[in-house]
């Protein structure tokens, strides 16, 4: 991972088209292609960014620039679509490379982890006639939760939470987007489950065509008592 710290104004200029005025923000360079541009504070999440696959190309400022002072530009272009992350550097204040090596994944809590083995061992909660390909199906961006197919063969991939909020959501989007591009599963629908799932996320998850499952831990467990209930 290569880390720059830099005055910097960036673009994003494709389907969208975002503009970041200058400042100095933290450029984070992934080996998976991705670029991200971080400030230091707001948000967790970065300003803007280029998702993978793309490349990155250094080149000089154009003669306009120049009289700005800008000292660099990188002009980050997907690889799949004509989207483009143009940032101007103006001073470059540090820059690092790290080796991370392989990450072991994301270890999940207790109660997630139990929910992801409990749907697979119950897959047909998802719908009659659903089989399971397998938990924790690997891709380049993380593995997904579960990977099943329903009653007319076709591919779905599950990502569980304890409490399903918009990050969730787009968690699989981003699956289904890389899993989408495979001949053998496509086309992959996506289901959204969790044992709650905030409004803001379900309307977020209709928009992308992906279904929502609300799971209720203790009855997938066997405890849940129904003589104490009373409806």
């Amino acid at each position: 991972m290569r880390l720059v710290i830099a005055k910097c104004s960036v673009d994003y200029v494709g389907r969208l088209k975002a503009h970041l005025p200058l400042a100095v923000r933290l450029l984070l360079v992934k080996a998976d292609g991705s670029v991200l541009v971080h400030s230091d504070g707001g948000s967790y999440k970065p300003l803007n960014w280029m998702s993978p696959p793309a490349t990155l190309r250094t080149v000089g400022p154009a003669d306009v620039d120049l009289e700005d002072g800008v000292m660099e530009q990188w002009i980050v272009q997907s690889t799949k679509a004509d989207d483009r992350l143009i940032v101007n550097i103006y001073e470059q204040l540090h820059e690092s490379s790290h080796d991370l090596g392989v990450d072991p994944g994301l270890i999940k809590d207790g109660v997630e982890a139990d929910l992801q083995r409990l749907l697979a061992a119950q897959i047909e909660t998802l719908g009659a006639g659903f089989t399971l390909i397998r938990r924790e199906y690997f891709t380049a961006i993380g593995p997904v939760d579960i990977l099943a197919r329903d009653a007319d063969g076709a591919t779905v991939a599950i990502e569980l939470k304890r409490r399903g909020d918009i990050d969730g959501v787009e968690q699989l989007t981003r699956y289904l987007e890389l899993l989408n591009r495979d001949p053998l599963l496509a086309p992959v629908r996506g289901v959204f489950a969790a044992q709650q799932i905030k409004p803001q996320a379900r309307v977020l998850a209709k928009d992308r065509g992906i279904d929502c499952l609300t799971l209720d831990y203790d009855t997938m467990r066997g405890v849940d008592d129904s003589a104490s209930r009373l409806f």
